[in-house]
């Protein structure tokens, strides 16, 4: 029996690391049938931007205190804040058995093979006390006798951020060990190319690589909301007033309801508290998906459904989503689905995706994920 350990986000309470991290596991257990898969955890590091440590509480009933404050921020009906906010409370104890993933943290990298990813694995210079520079999501004196990754990602960290915080001699010395190396996006491709002098490959997300709306046995096959809807999928509070009215007025001109996911929003009609696997099921019959996030694109992609996909660009070392999003719309031919100007919204969702474009796609990609899994793991 082989033993591969998955390293990656699995324990952030997200519909999209959640799916990527079981997307992965269903992907290695499918390569042969001695192949036992399991999640295995990271400690967090230092963070390196100090501003952004300073602000951010770092005990968890400190970020509880803070997340229930921002989300008392946004102008939503008091139903939906605390359907929220119990979504939080539960979603580990909820959703962490049907994942696989332990109660406690697993740290027990006595493996065959250390897998690292998917996800933002390699976002080093960020803000997040629950990560940090994490050395493990590197590969750092691993004991696995076998160290690869899986479609990681940098995020919005970049070459010179690496090189601004003295880390890049020691990512060269860690992705050195590395026996293969695979990222999702091209600003991780280069990043890697230039700490390795040798580019990775690069693959797609695994809930792209595994096909969910197929396979997927806990995937509820009925519709799980009669009428119209349209999906704001989206971390909370990141629209703003206009952006909410722009929202609103579209859904009221199809006749249909707004359903928010993963944060609560000024313009959802109800905030849904679900499983990940009723959630896709939701994206499946949908009218139309609004998304500011990376996963929320994907999740409208392998439903085949109209999207839009709200470009922000980072300011200093905040949140930004252009490099990660832009490459994936770019990558399924896709890039007339995103939005800049919300003004537009109408028109984009309104556009005629070339799903068909889409799904020769993701079949080549998945073909290519096998391909780079079979080898690497063997």
């Amino acid at each position: 029996m082989k033993n591969v350990g998955i390293m990656s986000m699995q324990r952030i309470y997200n519909y999209g690391s959640s799916l990527q991290g079981y997307g992965l596991r269903r992907l290695l257990e499918g390569l042969a049938d001695d192949v036992n898969v399991s999640f295995v955890d990271y400690r967090p590091g230092p963070i390196l931007v100090k501003d952004a440590a300073a602000a951010e509480p770092t005990s968890k009933v400190g970020r509880v205190i803070s997340k229930v404050r921002e989300y008392n921020q946004v102008d939503a009906k008091l139903s939906d804040r605390m359907r929220f906010l119990n979504h939080k409370r539960t979603y580990g104890a909820r959703n962490f058995p049907m994942l696989g993933i332990t109660p406690q943290p697993n740290h027990d990298l006595d493996l065959d093979v250390q897998v690292i990813g998917s996800d933002e694995v390699f976002n080093c210079v960020q803000g997040n006390t629950r990560v940090g520079y994490s050395r493990d999501l590197f590969g750092h004196e691993s004991p696995a006798r076998k160290v690869i990754s899986y479609a990681g990602s940098f995020g919005n960290t970049t070459l010179d951020k690496l090189e601004a915080f003295g880390i890049r001699g020691d990512l060269e010395r860690d992705f050195a060990a590395f026996a293969a190396i695979s990222v999702r996006d091209e600003n991780s491709a280069r990043i890697v190319e230039a700490l390795t002098g040798q580019r990775p490959t690069v693959n797609v997300d695994p809930v792209l690589a595994y096909d969910y709306m197929s396979l997927e046995s806990r995937i509820p096959k009925e519709r799980q909301r009669e009428g119209k809807y349209v999906i704001v999928y989206g971390y909370g509070g990141r629209l703003n007033s206009q952006e909410n009215e722009i929202l609103r007025k579209y859904a009221r001109s199809i006749g249909a309801e707004i359903l928010c996911f993963g944060g609560v929003q000024e313009c959802c009609d109800r905030f849904v508290n679900c499983d990940p696997f009723e959630l896709l099921a939701y994206f499946r019959d949908a009218e139309a998906i609004v998304t500011d996030t990376f996963h929320g694109t994907i999740f409208a992609l392998i439903n085949n459904r109209p999207f839009a996909t709200i470009i922000r660009r980072s300011v200093g070392h905040g949140y930004g989503n252009e490099e990660k999003l832009g490459y994936l719309l770019d990558t399924f031919g896709v890039s007339s689905q995103r939005v800049t100007e919300m003004g537009a919204i109408s028109e984009i969702l309104g556009h005629q995706v070339d799903h068909q474009r889409v799904n020769e796609t993701l079949a080549r990609e998945r073909a290519r994920t096998r391909d780079y899994l079979e080898t690497a793991v063997r």
